[in-house]
């Protein structure tokens, strides 16, 4: 009877242990710089994201009592893939406006923009613009990653986000 009540608190002991054990490294990980596991980046500090650039001024928004008229040039609607990098700015479930951007000028730290990487679009932020031996270039990075993206150039940004509708 003894060496069963040993057992069953050496049992209770390693669960406990495993569950400390496992929340250390779940803090240490959080804490520092790896990648935020099961999207736990969200409680990052987003003080430092910069808002997007005007690109609707107020002359260009028409609201009437049974609709609401944008006049900009090149408009178009967009759907979201469910990856949460943009959280809580926008999901799946939002309705994004959008426009091709003419020129890099257009373009500012704050700007959401889409981007093809591989086959994928990618939609995230910019949070670095900046020239180097190969001209302008721009840094993303989704609102809720805690790493940014790798350079990308004007030729690869196919829409600037001009507006959520949620």
């Amino acid at each position: 009877m003894a060496i069963e009540k040993v057992e069953r608190v050496l049992k209770v002991a390693f669960v406990f242990l495993l569950g400390f054990l496992s929340c250390s490294v779940l803090f240490y990980v959080a804490s520092s710089g790896f990648e935020m596991p099961l999207g736990l980046a969200i409680y990052q500090d987003k003080s430092n994201l910069s808002a997007p650039s005007n690109w609707v001024s107020e002359d260009n928004i028409h609201v009437y009592n049974d609709k609401l008229v944008l006049d900009v040039k090149g408009i178009s609607l967009s759907r979201y893939a469910s990856t949460g990098s943009m959280k809580p700015v926008f999901d799946e479930n939002a309705n994004g406006i959008r426009v091709v951007p003419v020129n890099e000028s257009q373009i500012q730290v704050g700007d959401i923009v889409s981007f093809k990487r591989g086959e994928n679009m990618i939609v995230h932020r910019i949070v670095e613009k900046g020239i180097d031996e190969n001209g302008i270039y721009f840094i993303t990075k989704g609102d809720s990653n805690q790493y940014p993206d790798e350079k990308i150039r004007f030729k690869d940004i196919a829409y600037v986000t001009i507006g959520v509708l949620y």
